[in-house]
């Protein structure tokens, strides 16, 4: 540590006095909620009556200025999302990586158990799935906004009728018209917010520590939204269209005035598109046509911003611009191809694949990839759960990969048939997650897997008997898991974690029970106590070596440098634009709308590939001389992590009960828990099929709705990714 440069060290902030740091991440906090809380006000105030009137005037007061109107929208709709992704990225150098600080931290609070809103599942069943309280008050604010803005606005066009003296066919044209633009305006407000979530490293989402995994959720509910009220923004016009006489050459227009409807018209196409492909029958059985058809965001962004101009585009440009970065961010660490250390087939078909990364790079136990193989598709990226703690080995992280779909199944062909000379280019992207490893800040823990879903749980289990081991801050005591699988051929996984090698005598110190539900198989087809061996172990001998390492460019990972490149890209954007209406449009009088709004993108993306790409360059070359410096380590690493992948399960069989022939009953499970471990929290966390999270969540609903003083209160947590 001593001859490790500051940044590369992750941990200098320790040495900041405690009392200081924590005074300003509570002052850091406060400016961020004091930002958002006026920036959403705004938005909820603008449709009014009495509010609308008075901020229209003032967007029109010197609006002939150098950047008049565009300037006054961003500032107000977009500037307060930099603002906040700003502070949010101060937070997080301040905080630094002490992850064992946050939980001392946590270790510290009150005993006693309490609900918590983001944990207590409210709907576990429908078309959201299971949504908890916070979430569910989010949807009912989020939709009470747009049934106010749209019934203000209706009000506002209404009481302009009496003022002319139109025909009832000028008046149907005059109402229609006025109604299709509040809607585009409502829709635009939504716009604002729908890039914010698929940011996967996103500064914003760390803050509130939020992983993708979830995030993504609301991007498809926002998703939905949107394109509904776009697509009645467009049906109305198309009525006052054809109220008005030739709809075709009024969708042609190309207007340089005013709003340009020929782009709109093709921005609303794809988005229409993307909207079609992305339900869920077409997702779940086309996910390739899904998952290209969605490419045209580049095209729905381009022409959107055609269609309004400038200064309408610039109340949605903060959130597209976040996502901007975090997308050529992700462009160059894919680029780069990772190492496989080595591949191995399970019994149940299920592969194993150890990748290389960089000790510097961070990770938890609930992290997640985003793995493509350029010999199966250049385009296809898949996300899987780590399956390795980041304690099993400074120099690699490990997941498994069951053979469920069309890629999966070729990817098991490719890695099968190694030993005959078959190549594997790998690329990763991420590891994305939440920052702070939540699953060690519940004393209890219940960990419900369905299938393949053990997979981070086996990296729960082996980070915490790290922790034990090691001494490290740890607060889980009692651990229960509950997995059902279809075939015995499954059970071999949770040998993957050798829990007597990493902690000896690991029963003294955790109360570690595991309920086994085999649905498919009425009676075990093994002896007792016998372990599969692997069908095939290939060492992969085609990407191996430091150099192959996984690329540190990723949102979560030096805070420095992901700061840096935020800041830098979203200051020289602002330049750039200033630069271009002091020296062009303002000289020259441009008033083109859609060449205006043309212009905007142009500086929005010059900054991030430009300016943003200089400390991209700069991240790289750093990541490059961390990682030389890290190549004699990675040897001894490796040799470890060998020995512990063969070293045989052994003290299993106390803790464990498995069941034929049955599904798990959860009333039972959680009752059980409920007598036994009494008045404390406990963590549920869920990876499994949807149903099997409905099954839980409603469970644990009703055991807290019907809670008696003595028994625990269940937190839920989801850990399913589902695109």
């Amino acid at each position: 540590m001593d001859g490790q440069p500051l940044l590369l060290r992750g941990n200098y902030v320790k040495k900041t006095p405690g009392l200081f740091v924590s005074c300003a991440k509570w002052s850091l906090k406060f400016a961020i909620w004091l930002v958002f809380v006026a920036w959403v006000a705004l938005i909820f105030l603008n449709p009014s009556q009495f509010f609308n009137p008075v901020f229209d005037n003032w967007i029109e007061t010197n609006r002939d200025a150098t950047f008049g109107k565009t300037a006054k929208l961003f500032l107000v709709f977009s500037g307060p999302v930099l603002v906040i992704a700003f502070l949010s990225v101060a937070y997080l150098i301040i905080s630094g990586e002490d992850d064992d600080q946050e939980l001392h931290e946590k270790k510290k609070a009150s005993k006693h158990p309490s609900f918590r809103l983001w944990t207590f599942p409210v709907l576990v069943d429908g078309p959201f799935g299971v949504v908890s309280a916070t979430e569910f008050i989010g949807i009912l604010l989020f939709l009470l906004f747009v049934i106010w803005a749209l019934y203000s606005y209706t009000m506002q066009v209404l009481s302009e009728i009496p003022q002319y003296d139109y025909t009832l066919i000028q008046k149907s044209h005059y109402i229609l018209e006025a109604l299709a633009r509040r809607f585009g305006y409502v829709g635009l407000y939504c716009l604002a917010f729908l890039f914010l979530p698929i940011a996967r490293g996103s500064v914003l989402l760390r803050m509130i520590d939020i992983p993708f995994e979830h995030a993504i959720r609301y991007h498809v509910w926002l998703g939905h939204l949107t394109i509904l009220l776009f697509t009645l923004h467009g049906l109305l016009y198309v009525i006052a269209f054809a109220i008005e006489g030739d709809v075709l050459k009024a969708l042609s227009l190309w207007q340089d005035s005013t709003v340009a409807n020929l782009p709109g018209v093709i921005s609303l196409s794809a988005g229409l598109l993307m909207w079609l492909t992305s339900l869920y029958p077409v997702r779940k059985q086309k996910f390739e046509l899904f998952f290209f058809t969605h490419q045209l965001y580049v095209v729905f962004v381009i022409f959107f911003a055609l269609h309004v101009g400038d200064f309408t585009f610039s109340i949605a440009a903060g959130g597209i611009f976040l996502f901007m970065l975090d997308r050529f961010l992700r462009i160059c660490q894919s680029r780069r191809t990772v190492g496989i250390i080595s591949a191995q087939c399970h019994p149940c078909g299920t592969v194993e694949l150890i990748l290389s990364k960089p000790a510097n790079l961070r990770y938890n136990a609930l992290s997640f990839i985003f793995l493509r193989v350029g010999e199966l598709s250049w385009l296809q990226w898949h996300p899987f759960s780590v399956s390795s703690s980041p304690l099993d080995g400074k120099y690699h992280l490990s997941i498994l990969i069951k053979g469920i779909g069309e890629w999966t199944t070729k990817l098991q062909e490719n890695l099968l048939n190694t030993s005959s000379g078959t190549k594997i280019t790998a690329s990763v992207e991420g590891p994305y997650g939440h920052d702070l490893p939540y699953h060690l800040i519940y004393e209890n823990l219940i960990l419900v897997a369905g299938g393949i879903g053990i997979s981070p749980f086996l990296a729960i289990l082996s980070d915490i008997f790290h922790r034990v081991r090691e001494g490290k801050p740890c607060l889980p005591q009692n651990i229960l898991l509950v997995w059902a699988v279809k075939t015995s051929d499954e059970l071999h996984l949770l040998s993957i974690v050798d829990m007597e090698s990493i902690c000896p005598f690991f029963s003294d110190k955790l109360n570690l029970k595991i309920k086994i539900y085999v649905t498919q198989e009425s009676e075990s087809p093994l002896e007792e106590g016998k372990i599969q061996k692997t069908r095939n172990s290939s060492a992969s001998p085609m990407l191996d070596g430091c150099s192959n390492c996984m690329s540190v460019l990723v949102g979560t990972g030096n805070n420095i440098f992901s700061g840096l490149y935020v800041i830098s890209s979203t200051l020289w954007f602002v330049i750039l634009i200033s630069l271009l209406y002091i020296f062009y449009i303002t000289p020259f009088g441009i008033n083109t709308w859609w060449y205006k709004g043309l212009l905007f993108v142009i500086c929005m993306l010059a900054s991030v590939f430009i300016f943003g790409g200089l400390v991209v360059g700069i991240w790289h070359l750093w990541g490059q001389n961390a990682t030389r410096e890290e190549c004699e380590d990675d040897e001894v690493d490796r040799t470890r992590m060998q020995h512990n992948e063969n070293a045989a399960q052994q003290n299993l069989a106390s803790s464990t009960n498995t069941y034929y022939g049955s599904r798990p009953d959860f009333k039972e499970i959680f009752g059980c828990v409920s007598d036994n471990w009494g008045r404390v929290d406990v963590g549920v966390i869920v990876c499994g099929p949807p149903p099997l999270q409905s099954s839980v969540a409603s469970e644990i609903r009703s055991l807290n709705v019907r809670r008696q003083r003595h028994h625990p209160i269940f937190h839920f947590n989801s850990h399913s990714f589902d695109l």
